[in-house]
């Protein structure tokens, strides 16, 4: 995920391999490890740098995901977004189990505080995951307006320009876009009411 946000948010609405909507049958299973796998593989040995630890973590994910069929909804997001944060989870215990079997010396509830610390850069990685599957369901002008304001540093009025529309119609089109991401957001439970 190099490069500047823009380019990324711009890229994940370009075109998708079409994902399975549930992990019910071996196939399904094997369809989302093919579109996941390694992309899971790579987030899990960022957070470890342990090749092995890493692989366990993918393998737990999908055990994790096949045995809760009632946790995955197309209507609330992509099957990408809950596998990662299933792969979070199973991060998290990976790093307590590795710093018990360490003896780090320290009470387990510190190996807890300080395991949530160097999750900053995997936080930042699923704000954007969440952020866009939430950016797809808007309009696209909605989304044209939000993505180039917002992330792109443009002014309502230079887009409006560009675009052949007055400055107060983007303004309208930012104010609705950020509203519908806020509710978005909200009924999937990304963010706080």
């Amino acid at each position: 995920m190099s490069g500047s946000p823009v380019k990324w948010l711009r890229g994940r609405f370009a075109s998708k391999d079409v994902e399975p909507t549930a992990l019910r049958t071996d196939r399904e299973v094997q369809a989302a490890y093919d579109l996941y796998g390694g992309e899971l593989f790579g987030f899990a040995f960022k957070a470890l740098d342990d090749r092995q630890l890493a692989e366990d973590v993918v393998q737990e994910t999908f055990v994790r995901a096949w045995r809760s069929p009632r946790g995955f909804g197309p209507a609330q997001g992509s099957m990408r977004t809950w596998l990662f944060a299933i792969a979070r989870n199973a991060l998290v215990d990976a790093i307590r189990r590795r710093k018990v079997r360490e003896g780090t010396g320290h009470s387990s509830w510190d190996a807890v505080s300080e395991s949530a610390s160097a999750f900053d850069p995997v936080d930042q990685l699923l704000e954007r995951i969440q952020l866009g599957e939430a950016l797809e369901r808007l309009s696209p002008q909605h989304r044209e307006a939000v993505v180039e304001v917002y992330f792109g540093g443009r002014t309502c009025a230079e887009l409006g320009e560009e675009l052949g529309v007055p400055a107060s119609t983007m303004r309208s089109r930012l104010y609705y876009g950020v509203r519908s991401l806020r509710l978005i957001l909200e009924e999937n439970g990304w963010l706080a009411p």
